[in-house]
């Protein structure tokens, strides 16, 4: 039986993932048994899923929504999400997105071109199991959940960003607001919220100016 990495331990898998055929046709599904499908064959043949004997999941691509299931994740033993390259980044905002945004409990599977370089990262995205790439040792890999002991940033795994922990009386953080569109600040081309009237009146008693290109002030 093949072996996954799961709440930082090395465990037997037993899920069967079927994948599409070569030709993009739906595979068969086989009579018993826990299985992971991916989302065509989930939308297409829900009945007959839910019918058979055994647990089901669901398995999404990197360019599918996670919203495509968000009414049926209390169907499914595990979801899965397959990342096709390890530059991709796309399978960490489904996994934000199913945890923060919808909810998902159980197990949040990441496949594919797994490294163990990747475990800690997606565990605090909000993965828990990890079948990792051929070639990659699982029992090694295991040490990477603890290649950090701390980050600054909060995440699903610790929501809290280092600050807050480390000085909880501290005043809410709020981002500064974006920059104004040039409509917001009256059709002038100057920063300042309050238009080309503060502009000027500062100028006038003595403030600095930005330099003005040579198309503003003319060749000289």
């Amino acid at each position: 039986m093949a072996v996954i990495v799961k709440g930082m331990n090395v465990v037997p898998d037993p899920w069967q993932r079927l994948e599409l055929n070569a030709d993009g046709s739906l595979p068969a599904v086989p009579p018993a048994g826990d299985v992971i499908v991916p989302l065509v064959l989930w939308r297409k043949r829900r009945k007959e899923l839910l019918a058979r004997p055994g647990r089901l999941g669901v398995w999404l691509e990197a360019n599918e929504d996670p919203a495509a299931i968000a009414e049926d994740l209390r169907l499914f033993g595990v979801v899965a999400v397959r990342f096709p390259k390890v530059i991709d980044g796309r399978g960490y905002s489904i996994a934000y997105l199913l945890r923060e945004r919808y909810g998902w409990k159980g197990e949040l599977r990441a496949f594919g071109d797994i490294w163990r370089d990747q475990l800690f990262f997606l565990a605090s995205c909000g993965f828990n199991a990890f079948a990792l790439r051929e070639g990659e040792d699982p029992r090694a890999a295991v040490a990477a959940f603890g290649d950090f002991s701390e980050t600054y940033q909060g995440s699903v795994r610790q929501p809290l960003p280092l600050f807050r922990r480390r000085h909880p009386s501290s005043p809410p953080f709020h981002p500064s607001p974006p920059p104004l569109s040039r409509e917001e600040r009256g059709g002038s081309r100057f920063p300042s919220p309050f238009g080309r009237r503060a502009w000027d009146e500062g100028t006038e008693k003595g403030g600095s100016t930005l330099p003005l290109s040579t198309r503003e002030r003319g060749k000289e």
